[in-house]
């Protein structure tokens, strides 16, 4: 079992930067992959980005890239979401989730462990 605790959501203005942390506990944060998925308003939950055991793979959604960088720090069982440029369509409740297989990184259904939500919202 892996418990994810989600932090550092909040307002941000257009254009500006906010950083996400998971906390892990529970179980070896090396044996899990992990993910960042959001969901808007109305909308059906998406991938944003996911990360391999060792950090060594990132994966990201097209709209995205560039602006986002995920990253983990196993020593302190922590996983990052760096989100710059930021856009009113970024605008969701933000997920972190952990996946034993990764087998298809962006695919909801793969990620074991999920987070409980930290909401970002992009607005003048």
């Amino acid at each position: 079992q892996v418990q994810l605790v989600e932090s550092g959501g909040g307002l941000v203005q257009p254009g500006g930067s906010l950083g996400l942390s998971c906390a892990a506990s529970g179980s070896t944060f090396t044996n899990y992959a992990m993910g960042w998925f959001r969901q808007a308003p109305g909308k059906e939950r998406e991938f944003v980005a996911a990360i391999g055991w060792i950090g060594g793979s990132r994966y990201y959604t097209d709209s995205v890239k560039g602006r986002f960088t995920i990253s983990r720090d196993n020593t302190e069982n922590t996983l990052y979401l760096q989100m710059n440029s930021l856009k009113p369509e970024d605008t969701a409740v933000y997920y972190c989730a952990a996946s034993r297989l990764f087998r298809v990184y962006n695919s909801d259904s793969e990620y074991d462990y999920w987070g409980q939500g930290t909401q970002v919202t992009v607005s003048s």
